[in-house]
C-alpha cells in the first residue's frame, strides 16, 4: 500500500514567517542569536491525539491560525523529518531544510502558540530516506530526534513507519528503539506509531512491527493504521480494518479489548485517496462514532493541506476533490478532541434553485415516487436540504445521502445518492 503525501505539487508556498528558532552551538561573545522558539501552550493529550497532517514548506500550505480559529482545532502534526537528501544522520525537513538552522517551520510553529495551540511532529512518510535508514545505530537515530524535540520544545511526536523504510528490518529497529530512548529521555512525551493498514488490519510488517516493539518492551501511546489506498470503500471499510486491527492488537501483544482500543488509532484520508477511492464526510463521521464510542486512542487524517474544495486546479495534493467548504474535516478532529467545532453552511455541488414562492392557496407539491411497491421510507423531494447519510425512497429504491444536498436527484449527475436497492 502506498500513501504518497504529495508534495511534488510543489505550488507557491505561503508559509507565515515567524520568529526564528534558537540557534544551536555554543553561544560567541558579540553574536546575536534568534530569538528562542515560543514554549508550548498546555494542551491535554487529546489534542495530540487528535492532531491533523499539515505540511509546513510544500504543499500550498495554509494559514494554520486560520483553521484554528474556523474549526476550533488546537494541534497539528507536522510533516515530514528525513535524513538529508544527500545522505547522513541529521534531522531535516522533507530532506532538505536542516532543523539546525530551520526559522521557516520555528516560525509556523510560533504562529500556532501564539494562537493558544502547540504542535507534533511526524517523522518518515512515505517518500524520501528515513533516519532509521541512514543512522547507524539506534542511539545516533535517537539523537538526531532529540534535536527535533528540543530545539522546538516538542511534548509529542509521530514516527509515521512506510515504505521502503517499513520493510526493512534494521532501519525499524533503529526507529523503534529510538522511540522508546525518546520516551524515557523526555518524560510524558506523547508518541504515536503509525503505519499502512489493510483490510486485515496491517499486513506482514505491520505484525511484525508490533511483535518488534513487544520484544524491546517499548509501548508507545497509540499504534494507528492509515486505512486507505488499499481497496477501501468508505467508513464502513475502515470501520472493519480497524475491528481486525484491534483483534491483532490483543493478539500480538496479550492486551485486554479495552487496553487494544485505548492504544489504536486512525489515520485515514479525506476526499479522494491516491488510490482513487474517495471518503466524504459522512464516511468520517461512521469513524468517528467508531473511534469515540470504543475509546479509541487517537483520530486523525492526511491532511490540512488537502482539506479544502478544489476550485481553478484539481491537483490531490492541495484540495480534496469532493464537495466541502474549507476545514470541513478538520471539525471532525476536533470533535475527537472533546471540543465543539463552529458551524458553517453546508457545501453543496449544485446550487438551491431559486423559486418564488406558491400562491398561498395551494401548497408546495412533489412528484411522489411510483404507487406500487411497500416503499415506507419518506419520499426524495426537491425542496428539502439533506444532510449526509439522510435516507429517502426515490422510483422504489433506498437512498443514502453521501453529502449535504438540495435538488440533487437519486441517481443524477451529481452522484450524491448512493442506491441501496429496491424498497
Amino acid at each position: 500500500m502506498k500513501r504518497a503525501h504529495l508534495a511534488s505539487a510543489l505550488l507557491a508556498v505561503t508559509v507565515a514567517a515567524g520568529v526564528s528558532a534558537a540557534a544551536t552551538g555554543n553561544a560567541d561573545a558579540g553574536v546575536t542569536r534568534p530569538a528562542a522558539v515560543t514554549p508550548a501552550a498546555t494542551l491535554s493529550s487529546n489534542w495530540y491525539a487528535s492532531a491533523p497532517y499539515l505540511m509546513p514548506q510544500s504543499n500550498n500550505p495554509p494559514d494554520p491560525t486560520v483553521v484554528m480559529a474556523a474549526t476550533g482545532q488546537k494541534a497539528f502534526q507536522l510533516a515530514f523529518i528525513l535524513a538529508p537528501n544527500g545522505g547522513g544522520c541529521s534531522p531535516t525537513w522533507d530532506g532538505t531544510s536542516a532543523v539546525s538552522s530551520d526559522t521557516v517551520v520555528a516560525g509556523v510553529i510560533n504562529k500556532i502558540r501564539g494562537a493558544g495551540g502547540d504542535v507534533s511532529v511526524s517523522v518518515g512518510g512515505y517518500g524520501g530516506t528515513k533516519l532509521g535508514q541512514n543512522c547507524a545505530d539506534v542511539a545516533s537515530t535517537a539523537a538526531a530526534y532529540q534535536q527535533v524535540i528540543t530545539k522546538y520544545g516538542l511534548k509529542a511526536i509521530d514516527f509515521d513507519l512506510e515504505e521502503p523504510e517499513y520493510e526493512n528490518t534494521a532501519a525499524i529497529a533503529n526507529e523503534l528503539g529510538a522511540a522508546k530512548t525518546l520516551q524515557a529521555n523526555n518524560p510524558g512525551l506523547f508518541i504515536s506509531i503509525t503505519m499502512p493498514g489493510t483490510t486485515s488490519g496491517t499486513g506482514y510488517f505491520g505484525t511484525q512491527l508490533i511483535d518488534a516493539a513487544k520484544s524491546i518492551g517499548f509501548t508507545p501511546n497509540n499504534y494507528s493504521i492509515m486505512p486507505f489506498d488499499g481497496g477501501f470503500n468508505g467508513g464502513s471499510s475502515q470501520v472493519a480494518a480497524l475491528e481486525s486491527f484491534h483483534s491483532l492488537l490483543m493478539s500480538h501483544l496479550g492486551w485486554s479489548s479495552a487496553t487494544a482500543y485505548a492504544h489504536e488509532g486512525f489515520s485515514g484520508m479525506n476526499g479522494k485517496s491516491d488510490a482513487s477511492e474517495m471518503f466524504y464526510q459522512a464516511d468520517f463521521q461512521t469513524v468517528l462514532d467508531y473511534a469515540t464510542s470504543h475509546g479509541l486512542g487517537r483520530f486523525t487524517f492526511w491532511s490540512v493541506n488537502r482539506d479544502r474544495p478544489c476550485g481553478s486546479t484539481t491537483d490531490n495534493g492541495v484540495c480534496s476533490n469532493v464537495p466541502q467548504n474549507a476545514w470541513d474535516f478538520t471539525k471532525f478532529t476536533t470533535k475527537f478532541a472533546g471540543a465543539t467545532p463552529p458551524t458553517s453552511t453546508p457545501p453543496t455541488s449544485t446550487p438551491p434553485p431559486t423559486t418564488t414562492p406558491p400562491p398561498t392557496t395551494t401548497p408546495p407539491t412533489t412528484t411522489p415516487p411510483p404507487t406500487t411497491g411497500t416503499c415506507t421510507i419518506a419520499a426524495w423531494s426537491s425542496t428539502v436540504a439533506y444532510n449526509g447519510g439522510a435516507v429517502v425512497s426515490y422510483n422504489q429504491h433506498k437512498w443514502t445521502a453521501k453529502w449535504w444536498s438540495q435538488a440533487d436527484v437519486p441517481g443524477g449527475a451529481a452522484g450524491v445518492w448512493t442506491d441501496n436497492g429496491t424498497c
